[in-house]
């Protein structure tokens, strides 16, 4: 049975990933990261989804904190959500370079055929690493800096979401029977997510363009 590595931070994208990968019949061999973040009650998310789908490993890396972002450093408060065009603070330096990084090799030495992460260029905070541009970079990466690649077998870097909005997002994990009740997407990590963040107020947004219940619960 062919093999995908699923960068799985048990949020809403992530989830929505691991429901693609298993309809489109892969094995599934989720990875999730403790790196620091405020918000580790993503990682109890990720063992949650990963148990739904049965999966045989689900490996969690340990990664030491690089700072530099409000999801790391507790002196950096975590802002309201806002449009302005600026990369906000929630902003994780190479985090997602670190993360593939972390897949790729993995995914060589399971001999996975490919790696989903749930990217998307459109309902997002404007974060570097989330665009069709590092994806691109990154897929040569992967076919000139690995075995696999340069013996003509690369492995691919899919990002099925990175052309959907979150309210799309929402339609498809729906449609697959993603559960969405078992993620959670808080930037704050509380007991309830605090619906005012940016990923918590892109969230409620795109449920309530799909016209459809969040399961989880907000202050």
């Amino acid at each position: 049975m062919k093999k995908a590595v699923i960068l799985l931070s048990g949020g809403l994208d992530s989830t929505t990933c691991m429901s693609i990968a298993d309809k489109e019949g892969y094995e599934l061999y989720p990875i999730s990261f403790d790196y620091g973040q405020r918000h580790t009650r993503e990682l109890e998310a990720a063992k949650s989804v990963a148990k739904f789908y049965q999966v045989n490993e689900h490996r969690i890396f340990h990664i030491d904190n690089v700072g530099g972002s409000a999801l790391t450093d507790p002196s950096i408060q975590v802002p309201e959500y806002k449009e302005d065009g600026e990369i906000p603070v929630t902003y994780v330096p190479a985090r997602n370079i670190l993360f593939l990084s972390y897949a790729l090799g993995y995914a060589e030495v399971i001999a996975a055929e490919a790696i989903y992460i749930g990217i998307s260029s459109v309902d997002y905070s404007g974060y570097p690493d989330c665009r069709p541009e590092f994806l691109e970079a990154f897929q040569k990466v992967a076919m000139v800096g690995t075995k696999m690649g340069v013996q003509g077998q690369p492995i691919q870097i899919k990002a099925p979401l990175i052309q959907l909005s979150k309210a799309d997002t929402i339609r498809l994990a729906t449609q697959n029977g993603a559960p969405l009740h078992l993620s959670t997407s808080c930037y704050r990590g509380g007991e309830k997510a605090c619906g005012t963040c940016d990923s918590c107020t892109l969230r409620l947004r795109g449920f309530a363009e799909a016209g459809i219940t969040d399961p989880i619960n907000y202050y």
